[in-house]
């Protein structure tokens, strides 16, 4: 065995031996040698190392020094670096320095713990808060029902850890509130009328009542008035008298609820509950009502009285704003508040009391005395004497418009000439108002005078350059109406009626670009109005593109569906641009809202014959035919149905019938005439006789108008003696309808022989109104293959559709 290949247990209980005592098996040179080495690594102090061979025995060994040492397990390798001294723990991840962390957190108070909830709970509430001020309503639910779920786990926590003393019931509030509004704010109505209720019924929470109101407004969302009503009045008991803003709110809105469910006695109770407390513009305006609804004129006069003497605490004077001084930085302190928050806040309260005033004396003037003007003048006084005198004015103005709706033009001019003397912009106003009048009367000189005054008066009278530009189209002066309709605009950009003339104006002018730009401009201001979505079609279609009309005229259908205008448009588009299906339906939609329009019909009649179903178009015409009953064109159409549906019966009787009642209508006579023959009917003869008597007489009036007109013009006009287009010219050849007629007379079937003369020598040739029979039925007629088949414009012009 290789002495540098043992190991601990190759030799057994050698590990052991005392370097003191001698051994028969150190005789062996190579034990020996082996023994020496393995002692020149031995330390005093330190043990020997245990082999792991069953040899092994417990128990103390003695050192080099004579000092017993705790034996332990022993290899015949030597450890790579590992010593029995101190050394440094492995640790390449440095994971030793996060161990006292983790104690720290084992360690961890709750109290700790609840805080730390508590101020994620106050966060939740503080997103879902910022997320419905975004509108972002379903973001801000799903966070307060995180906060609430949180709420839930905290006081679970604070039981567990016996601190249910220490909840924060101003938290819980928060978390149950928020939840409500939220719930509100989703129209999950059940959910926060139920999160609601529980918190007014908790008494901890303290003035949780008020919290009714909330519950009432979301009772008038769904209708029921009367538990709202009942919310309302439960929270008003726990308002106190000291908060009277609140109490006046809640007394509002009862007041309002009795006004809709029609218990206005109730609600003047409210209103004037609010006026004896703390008067206030809208409630008097409410009252009014109530009083008008009532038929109380006393109380009308008193409620309008009481509304006059609220007072306005705001300073009115806009002079203040005028800058006075040289300073720049005192005048950019003016111009700074003149624009700022809360003087847009006092125009807004100002206009709110204007509004309320003139409203209710429009609404009381004429019922409170016996005629609409004493009415007027009693409310004109009353206002004069209060602290609102200059309304009076204004009112002055309504009393004229008024009069204008009652289509009293005399009393609205007497009205407004009052205003003639005085500088103001309530007599500017009147003066435009006397200038439209004039101009609707078709009084222009009168009216462009009052425009000029209204414009000396108020040079920044939109309106007044409004009626002068008026003034100027309809004599013809477009340029300058454009001029006025421009300056109208620089005075107030957002003047829709001089935006609207100026269109026209363009349109007139043939600069359809611009007048595209009015018309956009005014559909940003004025959205979906129907003669503005017009025009921008009819321009569009003006300028070539047909698409983007096709779209501005289907918006127009989206507000108003039933015109029957739009759509015989929409047809005719379509019809331009061959798509029969598309003209088809929208020519039908047309005829379907507005059934006597001739051309809708027409087209229609048409459409059918083109598709070979001539007894479809029959109804049509039938239509066309009792609208005008003395053209005999549409008549004749009918019988052409008849004949190309094959019932020539019908056909036959239609045309005797037009006969009879037009007796000398060429074109009649000339389908008589072809239908006889080639019925074999004996009447034949007796048509063409009439025939050739109705054209002499034609070529004799013909000669008559041209030699009383003295023109040398040969054209015949194609008109018989009812004013009707001819069907053929007199020059037209015999056709094969001659041959059938020789041969029909060959037989016997025509008279004696003088009618047989009579009837060689008549042209009684004629060409369907329809077109000929054979047609492909997808092809639509042309104009000159109808005017080919007729031989005459002016017949192709009249008979057939195009």
């Amino acid at each position: 065995m290789d002495i540098n290949r043992m190991s601990g247990d190759d030799l057994g209980d050698a590990s052991t031996i005392d370097c003191s005592r001698s051994d028969p098996a150190l005789e062996n040179p190579k034990i020996r040698t082996w023994t020496r080495m393995r002692r020149c690594h031995l330390k005093p102090g330190t043990a020997m190392r245990f082999g792991t061979s069953s040899g092994y025995r417990e128990g103390s060994v003695r050192t080099m020094t004579g000092q017993e040492s705790v034996t332990r397990p022993m290899t015949a390798v030597r450890g790579a670096g590992y010593t029995s001294a101190t050394r440094a723990v492995f640790d390449p991840l440095n994971q030793a320095s996060a161990a006292p962390l983790v104690q720290m957190k084992m360690e961890e108070k709750p109290e700790e713990k609840i805080k730390k909830v508590e101020r994620r709970i106050t966060e939740l509430i503080d997103e879902s808060c910022l997320a419905a001020s975004r509108q972002q309503f379903r973001q801000a639910l799903d966070k307060a029902k995180e906060a609430s779920a949180k709420e839930r786990n905290l006081i679970r926590l604070q039981e567990q850890a016996g601190l249910s003393d220490t909840h924060n019931l101003d938290l819980t509030f928060s978390v149950l509130f928020n939840l409500a509004s939220q719930y509100a704010a989703n129209e999950m109505y059940s959910e926060a009328i139920n999160t609601y209720l529980v918190i007014t019924k908790n008494r901890m929470f303290h003035n949780a009542n008020k919290l009714k109101v909330n519950i009432g407004n979301i009772y008038v969302k769904l209708g029921q008035y009367p538990k709202a009503i009942k919310m309302y009045r439960m929270a008003l008991d726990q308002v106190p008298n000291t908060h009277k803003d609140l109490r006046i709110k809640i007394m509002h809105n009862i007041g309002i609820l009795f006004v809709k469910m029609g218990q206005f006695s109730d609600a003047c109770s409210s209103f004037e509950y609010i006026m004896q407390e703390k008067p206030d513009f809208k409630a008097g305006l409410h009252a009014i009502v109530c009083y008008y609804a009532m038929d109380d004129k006393d109380r009308m006069k008193q409620g309008f009285q009481m509304l006059l003497e609220v007072i306005l605490d705001i300073d009115d004077d806009e002079d203040k704003y005028i800058p006075t001084s040289e300073d720049p930085m005192s005048n950019l302190v003016l111009e700074a508040i003149r624009t700022d928050s809360l003087h847009a806040l006092e125009k807004q309260i100002k206009r709110e009391a204007e509004r309320s005033i003139l409203t209710a004396a429009k609404l009381i003037a004429p019922v409170i005395e016996d005629n609409f003007t004493a009415g007027y003048n009693w409310c004109v006084e009353a206002i004069n004497n209060s602290v609102y005198a200059p309304l009076a004015g204004d009112l002055e103005i309504n009393k004229a418009v008024t009069f204008l709706k009652q289509k009293e033009i005399s009393q609205a001019m007497d009205t407004l000439k009052t205003f003639q003397r005085k500088e103001s912009k309530v007599a500017s106003t009147a003066a435009s108002n006397m200038a439209f009048v004039h101009f609707l009367q078709g009084d222009v000189e009168q009216a462009e005078k009052c425009g000029e005054l209204a414009r000396e008066v108020d040079g920044y009278n939109a309106a007044a350059y409004v009626n002068l530009g008026n003034c100027s189209l309809a004599k013809g002066d477009q340029q300058k109406a454009k001029q006025f309709y421009s300056l109208a605009l620089d005075n107030d950009a957002s003047c829709i009626e001089a935006l609207y003339n100026l269109g026209l104006v363009n349109k007139q002018l043939g600069l359809f670009e611009e007048a595209l730009d009015c018309y956009l401009k005014l559909h940003a201001i004025v959205s979906h109005h129907p003669q503005v979505l017009y025009q921008l079609a009819h321009l569009h279609e003006l300028v070539g593109d047909v698409d983007q009309s096709i779209e501005w005229f289907l918006q127009l259908l989206g507000i108003i569906p039933t015109d029957s205008g739009i759509l015989h448009k929409m047809g005719e588009i379509f019809d331009s641009e061959n798509d029969k299906q598309q003209a088809y339906h929208y020519h039908f939609e047309s005829f379907r809202y507005f059934p006597s329009n001739l051309t809708v019909l027409d087209w229609l009649g048409a459409y059918y014959v083109s598709l070979q179903v001539a007894e479809k178009a029959v109804a049509f015409y039938e239509k066309a035919a009792l609208m005008q009953p003395t053209e005999p064109k549409w008549k004749l159409l009918i019988g052409s149905c008849h004949r190309r549906s094959g019932n020539y019966q019908l056909a036959l009787r239609t045309y005797k019938d037009i006969l009879a009642e037009f007796p000398e209508n060429i074109e009649c006579l000339k389908f008589l005439v072809r239908m006889c023959s080639d019925m074999g009917l004996p009447e034949a003869a007796t048509y063409a006789t009439q025939l050739k008597r109705a054209e002499k007489a034609k070529e004799l009036r013909e000669r008559i108008g041209s030699s009383q007109s003295g023109s040398g013009s040969r054209r015949s006009s194609g008109r018989s003696s009812q004013g009707l287009p001819s069907p053929v010219s007199d020059s037209t050849p015999p056709t094969r309808g001659r041959q059938a007629r020789l041969s029909a007379l060959e037989s016997g079937t025509a008279g004696d022989n003088f009618g047989r003369s009579q009837f060689r020598d008549v042209d009684a040739s004629y060409a369907d109104p329809l077109g000929p029979q054979e047609r492909p039925r997808t092809a639509a007629r042309s104009r000159s293959q109808m005017e080919d088949e007729f031989g005459d414009e002016d017949l192709a012009e009249f008979l057939l559709p195009e």
